[in-house]
């Protein structure tokens, strides 16, 4: 879960602190309690803040524990500049939390500091209830998962293999602005770095994958042509060579071009970005390992975001049709959507059972497999980031993925390219909506209702929130 700090904040006169810190103490142990059970890693202050010298060494203390967000508690009444001192002090996100007992003035002492941080441009979130409310519990989670999110952003690299694809701006995102907004670096890889590693891979790991992907899959469609042995093995030493490249430069997510140079002459990543979106590959359990197709970076980001927030695998597809007469929308890319979409189960052989690898396609002339399913059926969270004039705005929506009968999937999968994987979705947002306004070709999506997170996460990091709905 998360790392939470919780500092309790008092009244500054002796005798009126003396009196009420047997009844913080029990408020905040409760809360204590409540928060570590939910799964929480809590630090809590060494003392009650009712001096100044103790405001700024508490929140301190608690600072160096490097927590992911800190909570300010009111049971009482506390002296507002108690809070100005501690959050000088402290470096993470800020939850203002009051009692609501009323016996003492929580709401007051929370209302009164939170107004003070107003006035200097202090950015936090105020919440209320009981210490052991399940509601309450809930909601600081939600801040929780997304302060642990932006935090696991800070500091991290991002490996771009290849440069801008086919034109495609919306994949480019400026450097400068990701250090500074995000914290994270970019390091550059050119793909024939990955075409090197894979041609001197360890064969006999290549033949084991392919002949567990035989054995599992629901099927592995070779045309003699476009996918062969020999051409699904160089996909999984393309993966074994990114794999090894990640370890050696310690990479925390990564797009590949591949298109159009890898794609014409080496072979489709397909297999290797699927595999690396996925909890697991022929070895068993493994880190997911967040890749976007096309090195989109805001796609990416997108991604990198989902999966801290929810732990799960993250889709990525092109936004491919809108049937109107149905509302539904294919969402569809090249072969790419992590085989743990096509059942979502913690069994890689029931989602590889509906997972067919077939002969890439006519856009695709140096061959390898598309990695082709339908994706199970669920609510779902749509977002990305995308720019406008420059500015980071997050486009978020909620959805559920459809299953149909056989012969309504084929007949909609025969309309565009039945050898990719398709997600059959029904947004909360008007197709025209959508179309006139959405700022990207490709679109990402978890299961769940993961908006509260991503709503906390858009105001930790200063982007535009664009939240659609009917």
């Amino acid at each position: 879960m998360a790392r939470i700090g919780v500092i309790s904040i008092s009244d500054g006169r002796n005798h009126v602190h003396a009196r009420n810190a047997r009844f913080i103490q029990s408020k905040q142990d409760t809360l204590v309690r409540s928060l570590t059970a939910s799964g929480h890693e809590v630090v809590t202050g060494d003392d009650l803040v009712a001096t100044n010298t103790l405001a700024t060494a508490v929140a301190r203390h608690v600072a160096r524990a490097d927590v992911d967000l800190t909570i300010f508690y009111y049971a009482v009444w506390s002296f507002p500049h108690f809070t100005m001192l501690a959050a000088d002090a402290t470096r993470s996100p800020l939850i203002l939390l009051a009692s609501t007992d009323p016996t003492e003035p929580g709401l007051v002492g929370m209302l009164a500091a939170g107004g003070a941080l107003d006035q200097i441009g202090r950015r936090h979130t105020r919440l209320w209830g009981a210490p052991d409310d399940p509601g309450l519990g809930a909601e600081i989670a939600v801040h929780a998962r997304a302060a642990a999110a932006v935090a696991g952003l800070r500091g991290s690299t991002f490996g771009r293999f290849g440069g801008r694809p086919m034109g495609m701006n919306t994949a480019v995102a400026n450097t400068d602005q990701w250090m500074r907004q995000f914290g994270i670096d970019v390091e550059e890889i050119d793909q024939y770095e990955l075409v090197l590693r894979a041609e001197r891979a360890d064969a006999a790991e290549a033949k084991k994958a392919r002949e567990w992907i035989e054995a599992t899959a629901a099927g592995v469609h070779y045309d003699g042509n476009k996918l062969t042995p020999e051409l699904l093995e160089r996909q999984i030493r393309s993966y074994l060579a990114v794999r090894e490249i990640i370890a050696e430069r310690g990479l925390d997510f990564s797009g590949i071009k591949a298109q159009p140079e890898l794609t014409e002459h080496f072979a489709t990543m397909d297999v290797t970005e699927a595999f690396l979106n996925d909890p697991y590959d022929w070895n068993g359990p493994k880190e997911v390992h967040v890749t976007a197709t096309e090195a989109d970076m805001d796609g990416a980001l997108t991604m990198r975001l989902l999966h801290l927030v929810s732990g799960d695998p993250v889709l990525f597809a092109d936004v491919r049709h809108y049937h109107a007469d149905l509302d539904i929308w294919d969402l569809c890319n090249s072969g790419q959507h992590a085989t743990w979409y096509a059942a979502r189960s913690a069994d890689p052989a029931e989602n590889l059972s509906k997972v067919n690898f077939y002969p890439e396609v006519f856009f695709f002339p140096a061959g390898g497999a598309s990695v082709q399913h339908i994706a199970a059926p669920g609510r779902m969270t749509l977002a990305r980031l995308t720019r406008n004039e420059g500015r980071y705005r997050l486009q978020l929506m909620l959805g559920e993925f459809e299953s149909y009968d056989e012969a309504t999937t084929q007949r909609l999968v025969r309309q565009s390219t039945p050898e990719w994987p398709h997600a059959f979705a029904r947004l909360d947002v008007d197709g025209p909506v959508f179309l006139s306004r959405f700022g990207a070709n490709h679109i990402h999506a978890v299961p769940g209702d993961r908006r509260g997170e991503l709503r906390a996460v858009a105001g930790l990091l200063d982007i535009d929130l664009d939240e659609w709905s009917r």
